[in-house]
């Protein structure tokens, strides 16, 4: 409802009209309606991400967890050919509300660091499933991935989080 009520007032004030009277969902809070959750990916309850293509696993934050954070400001991640430990952290992302560490949701090989976060840590915010993903890991233990959480319940665990 009050979502409703913000949506109209700023229509009004915009002097947009407003056509669709759809109802909106009591259950759907605000951080829940704008976050995206993908198919094809795995999630650690952390909130990071892990999309698995052939031997190699992307790594990023969920736009969840960017949307918690807000303005990404600083990202400091590990040097390429090291290696990750499974609930580990590996770096830290620094917002202008607070720091937090990054984890690893599996354990393996750094093959490739993305350094576009370097100059332009803000890309976490814009596009964290694709131009915003962290590290590329060689698993070394495919089995993790699989222990992860799925789309469905790591939106429940978002939801449930957000209430």
């Amino acid at each position: 409802m009050a979502l409703r009520l913000w949506a109209s007032s700023t229509a009004n004030a915009l002097r947009i009209s407003v056509a669709s009277t759809a109802p909106v969902s009591p259950s759907c809070s605000l951080s829940r309606c704008f976050s995206t959750v993908l198919d094809g990916l795995k999630y650690a309850t952390s909130h990071e991400w892990v999309k698995h293509e052939g031997s190699v696993a992307t790594i990023g934050i969920t736009d969840h967890a960017q949307d918690h954070l807000g303005e990404v400001v600083f990202v400091d991640l590990p040097e390429p050919d090291g290696s990750v430990s499974q609930g580990k952290s590996f770096g830290a992302v620094e917002s202008v509300k607070a720091t937090s560490d990054i984890n690893s949701p599996i354990s393996g090989e750094i093959v490739e660091v993305n350094t576009q976060l370097g100059e332009t840590p803000g890309l976490i915010n814009k596009s964290p499933y694709e131009e915003g993903w962290m590290i590329k890991v060689k698993p070394s233990n495919p089995s993790e991935i699989e222990s992860l959480l799925g789309p469905k319940e790591y939106t429940k665990l978002c939801e449930e989080e957000d209430h």
